[in-house]
C-alpha cells in the first residue's frame, strides 16, 4: 500500500476518518475530502507529523462545479489516484415515505447518489487510460431492502450497489476492481444524523448491542484493497455478531 495514492470522501468523521487512518498506517498517500475545513486540517497536521504525505480538497460533494474544480487541479503523483472510496453518505430522518421531508430526500439522493456518480465519472477514466485502480463505495445493508421509515435512505443505497455492479460490469476487460461495503448497524456520528441531530436517540438505538465502529468497516476496505491483483472482493456485508438482517437483532435488556 506503500506508495498508493487514495482519495477518500466524507473524511472527516465515522468511516471515511476511519479509512483514512487505516491506509495512513500503511503508507498510502491521502487525499482527504469533506465539507469541515477544521477537522480536515486537524487530520492532515496529525498524519504529515507521522510522515504521512496528505493533500485536503475541502468541498461538498453536491457541488459538481467545486468537484471538477478540486480534481482538475491535481497535479503530479496526486493525479494519479489509485484507490477511490466513495465514503460520503448521510440520512435523514425516519419519517414514513408519504411524510418525509422533501429538501431532506434532495439531500440524501444528491450525497448518496449523484455525488458517487460524479466522483466516480470524473475520477474512473484515470485509472482506465493507467491501467490500474479500485474503487470502493461505501453501501449499506440498508440497500438489501427497505425497512420502516427508511424508504428513501434504502433507495438510495440500493443504487449504490446497482452502481457498483454496473460499474464492476463496464470494467470487465479492464485490471481495475470495484468493491461494494455493506455495513449493518455502524456507530457514528451518522446516527446522530439521522435523528436531526438529537444524540440521546441515537445513542439509545444502539442500546443492548455491540455496535459496529468505523475502523471495523475501514479494515473490510483496507483487506479488498491489499488482495492479490487477480482478486475482486466484488461485495461484503458485515454486521454486529447480533445482528441478522437489516431489520431483525438482537438487544440485551
Amino acid at each position: 500500500m506503500k506508495g498508493k495514492v487514495v482519495l477518500i470522501t466524507g473524511a472527516t468523521s465515522g468511516i471515511g476518518e476511519a479509512c483514512a487512518r487505516k491506509f495512513a498506517s500503511a503508507g498510502a498517500s491521502l487525499i482527504l475530502n469533506g465539507r469541515n475545513r477544521e477537522k480536515l486540517s486537524a487530520l492532515k497536521d496529525e498524519f504529515t507529523k507521522d510522515g504521512v504525505e496528505t493533500l485536503l480538497l475541502p468541498f461538498d460533494v453536491m457541488d459538481r462545479d467545486a468537484m471538477r474544480s478540486a480534481l482538475a487541479s491535481l497535479s503530479g503523483k496526486w493525479s494519479e489516484i489509485d484507490i477511490l472510496i466513495n465514503n460520503a453518505g448521510l440520512v435523514y430522518g425516519t419519517d414514513k415515505e408519504f411524510e418525509g421531508n422533501l429538501d431532506e430526500w434532495d439531500i440524501m439522493i444528491d450525497t448518496n447518489i449523484r455525488a458517487l456518480l460524479s466522483m466516480t465519472r470524473l475520477v474512473v477514466p484515470g485509472m482506465v487510460a493507467r491501467g490500474k485502480g479500485h474503487i470502493i463505495n461505501i453501501g449499506s445493508i440498508a440497500g438489501d431492502a427497505a425497512y420502516p421509515g427508511g424508504s428513501v435512505y434504502c433507495a438510495t443505497k440500493a443504487a449504490v450497489k446497482a452502481l457498483s455492479d454496473g460499474l464492476r460490469i463496464d470494467l470487465v476487460d479492464t485490471p481495475l476492481r470495484v468493491t461494494n461495503i455493506k455495513p449493518g448497524m455502524v456507530e457514528t456520528n451518522f446516527s446522530v444524523v439521522r435523528y436531526r441531530g438529537d444524540k440521546a436517540k441515537a445513542d439509545a438505538f444502539y442500546k443492548g448491542i455491540v455496535p459496529l465502529c468505523g475502523a471495523d468497516v475501514a479494515d473490510v476496505a483496507f483487506y479488498a484493497a491489499s488482495a492479490p491483483a487477480h482478486v475482486q472482493i466484488a461485495e461484503v456485508l458485515l454486521m454486529p455478531t447480533n445482528q441478522a438482517t437489516g431489520t431483525i437483532s438482537y438487544k440485551r435488556q
